[in-house]
């Protein structure tokens, strides 16, 4: 008898020293954090259609798009407000503003998640807005080769790695929360 278990497609990171102030923003971001991962579980056919070997990433940040932009609001591609001093032209694939100065960055990846660090950019993007505060990291379960079997398996390793710079004030930044969804199948 196999014994199944829930995969688990969702982490939730915070800094230690979050203020009353930022716990109420907290909360409105997991509620959108919690919309987001109820899109993803119900869109994963979909997603699994176009999630294939050589494919880019547009067909899924088309189907995360279907929330997040013509839901909720978010913007597509907007530049994000360069901090002083540093010279950057940071283009999220989403952005959410909570108000003055504060924000959501969302971003789709695909298959240079680990590979190419894109989920360290994407983190470091974040940390230098200084209108953003607030991470969505959308990656896939698993990546697949030509053969069509999963060569990596990006949503752990990515949750391991963003939870280094959580949990004691020596290693977090001026990011308030990271947010790291799986999307796609587990396996073939």
């Amino acid at each position: 008898m196999k014994l199944l278990t829930m995969v688990q497609r969702y982490a939730r990171f915070t800094r230690s020293d979050v203020t009353s102030t930022e716990a109420v923003e907290l909360g409105r971001v997991d509620v959108v954090a919690a919309q987001l991962s109820r899109h993803l579980e119900s869109r994963t056919a979909a997603i699994d259609l176009v999630h294939i070997h050589g494919a880019g990433s547009s067909a899924v940040q088309t189907i995360v798009s279907e929330l997040l932009f013509a839901e909720l609001g978010f913007r597509e591609e907007v530049v994000l407000t360069p901090e002083v001093g540093l010279v950057t032209r940071a283009r999220p694939d989403f952005v959410y503003p909570l108000g003055q100065g504060r924000g959501i960055v969302a971003e789709v990846e695909r298959g240079g998640t680990t590979t190419n660090n894109h989920d360290l950019k994407d983190f470091w993007k974040v940390h230098i807005a200084p209108d953003a505060h607030h991470l969505f990291l959308i990656v896939p379960m698993a990546n697949w080769n030509a053969a069509g079997k999963a060569r990596e398996r990006p949503f752990a390793r990515v949750a391991r790695r963003i939870q280094a710079f959580f949990g004691d004030p020596r290693r977090e930044v001026d990011v308030l929360s990271a947010h790291v969804f799986g999307y796609g199948g587990i396996g073939r």
